[in-house]
């Protein structure tokens, strides 16, 4: 066997790819692959920026609970979310809570970390100056805090949906019967590179439109935040 018939076995050509890709569209199985994963990435996204961002603002605002939390919090970080796909599996069954759960993880502690930094590092000045205008708790919050720190945050959030995205794959294929990471393997054991590849090529095509749409929307919020502060 040649070196260049094992690639052509090995790796599918681009016509044999573009073929793939297009009987995926056409029956339909590559939108609901789609729609599967970014449900999943959706949820967990949002649920960790819920959870994650307001607990960063409370530690980062008061050392002493960030003392108190932190030990734990840098001993769960270093942990891969994929390490706990076996307990996911047990807690939660077959279905999309697994994956969820573990994009959750994912996404959970980059934010965290980027809300504690961001509000433990607002500058004071912008305190003395709520408090001249007697500014209420929420009042601080809306106007200090949250503006302040909100630039680092829509950064995290940028690079954390790209993790996200990628953990979503790997998460769908434990377990899942659906989602682009189940289509890969579904693919592999088919012996279907070409479909695998056509996969990896939406995967690329998904994370690269994502990445655009939170660097825009990262883009308008630095604008508006330099605007308000003219």
């Amino acid at each position: 066997m040649t070196a260049s018939t094992g690639n052509v076995e090995l790796f599918p050509s681009i016509a044999q790819v573009v073929r793939a890709l297009g009987g995926l569209i056409i029956d339909g199985s590559l939108l609901k692959h789609c729609v599967a994963s970014l449900f999943r990435v959706t949820v967990g996204f949002y649920l960790a920026i819920v959870t994650a961002v307001p607990l960063g603002i409370v530690l980062g605002r008061y050392p002493t609970l960030y003392r108190i939390f932190n030990p734990v919090i840098q001993f769960l970080r270093p942990i891969s979310p994929l390490a706990w796909a076996p307990f996911a599996l047990l807690w939660f069954g077959i279905g999309d809570l697994p994956a969820i759960f573990i994009i959750f993880l994912a996404s959970f502690f980059p934010l965290l970390i980027a809300a504690i930094d961001a509000s433990a590092n607002i500058n004071p000045m912008y305190f003395q100056v709520g408090a001249n205008l007697q500014l209420s708790r929420w009042g601080s919050f809306t106007n200090v805090i949250l503006p302040a720190i909100l630039p680092n945050i829509m950064l995290a959030l940028r690079m954390t949906l790209g993790v996200a995205w990628v953990v979503v794959v790997a998460a769908e294929m434990i377990g899942m019967k659906s989602g682009l990471g189940f289509l890969i393997v579904d693919g592999r054991d088919a012996l279907r590179l070409d479909r695998v590849a056509a996969a990896m090529v939406v995967i690329g095509l998904i994370g690269l439109v994502l990445d655009r749409i939170m660097r825009q929307l990262g883009t308008m919020e630095s604008l508006r935040w330099k605007s308000e502060q003219k």
